[in-house]
């Protein structure tokens, strides 16, 4: 898989190049701004790996472009003394995000998680229905990866769908904040992570946008969340 990487340290871009190549990746770096947007937006790419500061303008500028245009992974490297940086990522869209300095390994495992999606091939009959969800007029279909409400579709980020997905998959049991960490992100959720609530509260936003308020997702305090239907 084509992963680019858009970082301004030209020195850890290449050892982290080189890093992937052994881990079974193929890496491109881009190192300012106008060069990441025009790499990013090519369809070249399965996954993007973006820093925060950049030459000529903001990370967080060019994720909002990203979003504008692909659904593409995102994984976001920010300080790892700034929260506020990766509240802003995750909210703008971003996946998930590493903190600088990182461990080459933790980022190629988050990586992975990200592009743990089912790929679009042709599905057997047999395994149709299983690809399918449905609550009220809310339809998901994984083999497509298409969220609709009443036959219009819904614009999901990567880990907005796979959320929903896991949250229709639960019914009536409250998913918890642990599993769908390691569901969504591949990794054991610390006390202080917030990524998987605002990918919730992400979410939430989209379907009360498109769903006005017929389908929620409601929070049990402490624990999770799940979906419901109001008639």
């Amino acid at each position: 898989m084509d992963i680019l990487l858009i970082d301004d340290d030209t020195a850890l871009t290449q050892m982290l190049c080189e890093y992937l190549a052994g881990e079974g990746f193929s890496a491109d770096a881009a190192h300012t701004l106008g060069e990441g947007r025009v790499m990013a937006l090519s369809g070249k790419y399965a996954a993007i790996v973006l820093d925060v500061m950049l030459p000529g303008g903001s990370g967080i500028d060019l994720l909002r472009v990203i979003r504008a245009e692909s659904d593409i992974p995102v994984i976001m490297l920010t300080a790892k003394s700034n929260d506020t940086e990766r509240v802003v990522g995750l909210e703008l869209g971003a996946d998930d995000y590493v903190g600088k300095p990182y461990f080459p390994p933790e980022l190629v495992a988050r990586l992975r998680a990200v592009l743990r999606r089912p790929r679009h091939t042709a599905v057997p009959a047999r395994g149709l229905e299983r690809a399918k969800h449905q609550l009220g007029a809310l339809t998901l279909d994984q083999a497509r990866r298409i969220v609709a409400w009443d036959g219009a579709a819904i614009d999901l980020t990567v880990t907005e769908f796979n959320l929903l997905e896991a949250l229709l998959e639960a019914q009536e049991r409250i998913s918890t904040k642990d599993e769908l960490s390691l569901r969504l992100l591949g990794r054991r959720r610390e006390t202080y992570d917030r990524s998987i609530d605002v990918h919730v509260s992400n979410l939430r936003q989209k379907l009360d946008q498109a769903c006005a308020g017929r389908v929620r997702i409601t929070t049990s305090r402490g624990v999770g969340w799940r979906l419901e239907l109001f008639r």
